[in-house]
């Protein structure tokens, strides 16, 4: 359930910068099947991967999680 939660929202803020996941994968480093299975839910975010994220999607943590 978790799993799902932060891939919805990394989706989405990926669609709200114009981000195709391809180019995106390629910005943060993180292989594009490792990016597709975060944001289906299939694979557990890493604390790594989510600082990664948050600072390619040019948000802090705590936003990506929905506290902020």
């Amino acid at each position: 359930m978790e799993n799902n939660r932060w891939g919805f929202r990394i989706r989405a803020f990926g669609k709200l910068k114009r981000t195709k996941q391809a180019e995106f994968a390629k910005k943060t480093g993180i292989p594009l099947s490792i990016l597709g299975k975060i944001e289906r839910g299939e694979r557990q975010i890493t604390d790594e991967e989510l600082r990664i994220i948050g600072n390619n999607l040019e948000i802090n943590v705590n936003e990506l999680k929905g506290e902020a």
